[in-house]
């Protein structure tokens, strides 16, 4: 029995599900290879050759059989549907919003059915139990003797649905390059998985365990260069369970400082979604209008590669992940964030040397040719 040790029970299902994932992902890619179920290429992508885009269900399968396993052996950290209601109901949550992603991989749907699919899917987790019910408010301002105002129903549900389907879209918006969405989607799980068992709460910690090892499974075979695509399929998945498992989690304690740390360890999606947003509507153009405005598509044309890209927005999510640690109070937070801090700045030169190489080569080259 692990139930005891909430820590085992998470390190488990971190190994199982990056195990688990690890070992179906090339299943689902001969698959999807044999069904023709692929993504063209087109100018507004990076990849140049047809792509298998299934991989989503290698990550919900690993995910899944994870947990599945951990339950078996007695180490669900004392889950039962009578007890904690909303970890059962994050999960069934997670996979209709997968089936939706899924839809669109296969049919290709418009934006607005995708859109008014996950807010139904939003308002029933939320009647669930799923929801943001305060806003926490520090040394008790507006007259709130214990700091944070309970939220009525109205207010909680549309704080709930903007929360639930903007931190999906934007880790939907995020999957541009190879590795890029599952690594930043891994980076928050661990930060997640911290911050929960710093707040006391190993439950949603278990699940954020299990969804980073699979995050970590399907990088095996999706980092530059991929050869497997996880689709909408995959990214509404984890976008939406980062999104759920924050607010079961961290945001459960209705505490001054952790209703801030999903937000905080979830800014860049989110921050990368809302300037798009902004950029597009400014010039009079659809939220859904495909364009290249996202942060890899700014870092791509500052002359950085592929690779670089994506290890400057893992090295920087990262850091915020640390700085939540630091918030949260967490054993080692200074540490953590002095780590992180350590591997950003390195990131950081390391990436701006290889540019100012390849800009000499170039250089080198152009003169070569005269």
């Amino acid at each position: 029995m692990i139930s005891s040790r909430p820590d085992l029970a998470a390190l488990l299902a971190f190994a199982l599900a990056a195990a688990a994932t690890a070992l179906i992902v090339p299943l689902v890619r001969q698959l999807g290879l044999r069904w023709g179920l692929t993504d063209q290429p087109d100018p507004r992508k990076q990849h140049t050759a047809p792509m298998v885009r299934l991989g989503g269900a290698g990550i919900v399968a690993g995910f899944v059989l994870a947990l599945l396993l951990i339950w078996a052996m007695g180490g669900f950290v004392d889950l039962s549907p009578q007890r904690d209601g909303q970890i059962w109901t994050t999960l069934a949550g997670a996979l209709c919003f997968y089936v939706i992603g899924l839809a669109d991989d296969l049919f290709a749907l418009p934006p607005l059915p995708r859109l008014l699919g996950q807010l139904l899917v939003a308002v029933a987790v939320w009647d669930q139990g799923v929801r943001i019910g305060a806003i926490d408010l520090p040394f008790g301002l507006l007259g709130a003797p214990t700091g944070w105002i309970p939220l009525p129903d109205g207010l909680s549900l549309l704080a709930t649905l903007i929360w639930l389907v903007g931190i999906t879209n934007a880790i939907n918006w995020l999957d541009g390059l190879d590795g890029l969405a599952a690594g930043v989607s891994g980076i928050a799980a661990i930060g997640l998985l911290s911050v929960s068992y710093s707040l006391n709460q190993p439950a949603p910690g278990l699940l954020a365990a299990a969804l980073a090892g699979s995050c970590l499974g399907f990088l095996r075979h999706n980092f530059n260069p991929a050869r497997i695509f996880m689709g909408d399929g995959g990214s509404y998945f984890l976008g939406f369970a980062l999104a759920a498992i924050s607010i079961v989690g961290p945001a459960k304690g209705l505490t001054s400082v952790s209703l801030l740390l999903p937000l905080l360890i979830l800014s860049l999606p989110l921050a990368d979604m809302s300037a798009v947003i902004m950029g597009r509507l400014s010039q009079g153009r659809s939220p859904f209008y495909p364009d290249r405005r996202h942060l890899h598509h700014r870092l791509l044309r500052a002359g950085f590669s592929h690779r670089r890209t994506v290890v400057l927005i893992y090295a920087f999510t990262q850091w915020l992940a640390a700085l939540a640690l630091v918030l949260a109070n967490a054993e080692l937070r200074f540490l953590w964030l002095g780590l992180a801090t350590a591997v950003l700045i390195g990131v950081v030169v390391a990436a701006r040397r290889g540019l100012d190489r390849d800009a000499h080569l170039l250089e080198a080259q152009a003169a070569d040719e005269r």
